[in-house]
């Protein structure tokens, strides 16, 4: 039984897993979907990503995109290193997974491979598929043109996704991730402040009006800005219009008003290097950044992801926690009852 408190409830893995599988088969995913799923955001909790965790879940059946019907992912286009995809208006950790691994088998035969889906939606944590590929030994790269809820710079109207891009490179040891938003604040983030009614940092969001707001309700309403806030939005507006143009490519497989779009590139670094080799100069050239000498009151040179890794490490041992009211509203959903939404949290 889980540990519970007033506001928090402490799980161990295997009762998370056994919650997130339940909610998905109560919401009438396999199996197997189910467990894709859990395992996904599950990874996001023990990453210390709160938002991007558990409460994930509860964002599928929320979303309108569920109520629609779903067909099994189709191959559009094809060639021996590229494939361009009909996500079946799966949720994107599913689609995505599934066109994460068709890179992995085609670069695997071919030494590189590119992949394009759209007719998806909420895709997840892109890291989570960057280091899929880089556990494999391939470096990957991962795109996302999402729907509108960012104002360009200067805008005061949502026109582009939060459209992260992330990286993954393989070591000697944990690979090398880096995953970005283009976006001053997350946008599942945004839902789960909304979910609790928590406010906003100031100078990440607009209201409908185009006014500056830290409420997360009127922010879904309004606009997110750009990553580097009001002065220095420019910057994120920028990488997000390249990860726009990204999607572009996949207008073949997506309705003509439907801008969401993603993208998997893996190739192995043994078309250049040998992989030891490759892993072994990245590895010390890590080593070597991080022992650069630091500024006054600075402890330690983080590499990105290095964060995620050690608290990965800790919560494995130590278990997570979430909020009662994430915990009940999974619950509810395990005993499928979900024809209203997530119910209230």
């Amino acid at each position: 039984m889980p540990n519970l408190s007033a506001d928090r409830i402490h799980l161990d893995l295997t009762e998370a897993q056994d919650l997130s599988e339940r909610a998905m088969r109560g919401i009438g995913y396999d199996a197997e979907e189910a467990r894709i799923l859990a395992d996904h955001v599950l990874d996001a909790a023990l990453c210390g990503y709160e938002y991007s965790g558990l409460p994930k879940l509860l964002n599928i059946v929320d979303s309108p995109d569920f109520k629609n019907p779903r067909h099994p992912l189709r191959t559009v286009k094809e060639t021996t290193v590229s494939a361009l995809i009909d996500g079946g208006n799966n949720v994107g950790m599913l689609a995505i997974y599934h066109a994460t691994r068709d890179a992995i088998d085609r670069a695997t035969q071919h030494g590189f491979a590119i992949v394009c889906l759209s007719n998806a939606w909420m895709s997840g944590r892109s890291a989570f598929y960057c280091e899929m590929m880089a556990r494999a030994g391939f470096i990957g790269i991962h795109t996302v043109s999402a729907n509108p809820a960012v104002a360009p710079f200067g805008g005061a109207k949502r026109m582009l996704g939060t459209n992260p891009i992330a990286f993954g490179f393989p070591t000697d040891g944990d690979p090398l991730i880096i995953d970005m938003g283009t976006s001053a604040f997350m946008g599942t983030d945004l839902q789960f402040r909304e979910r609790l009614g928590t406010p906003l940092p100031e100078g990440v969001a607009l209201d409908p009006d185009g006014q500056p707001t830290t409420d997360a309700g009127e922010a879904r309403r309004g606009a997110l800005l750009p990553f580097g806030g009001p002065d220095k939005g420019y910057k994120g507006f920028g990488l997000a219009l390249a990860m726009d143009a990204m999607g572009v490519l996949c207008a073949g497989a997506r309705a003509p008003d439907d801008v969401r779009g993603y993208m998997i590139i893996a190739f192995k670094p043994d078309m250049f290097i040998p992989l030891e080799d490759y892993q072994r100069d990245l590895s010390q050239r890590i080593a070597d950044i991080k022992a650069t000498p630091r500024r006054e009151g600075v402890d330690e040179i983080r590499i990105p992801g290095e964060r995620s890794e050690r608290v990965r490490k800790q919560l494995r041992r130590d278990g997570i926690e979430i909020d009662r009211k994430i915990y009940d509203a999974l619950g509810r959903l395990a005993d499928g009852n979900h024809n209203h939404g997530a119910g209230p949290v």
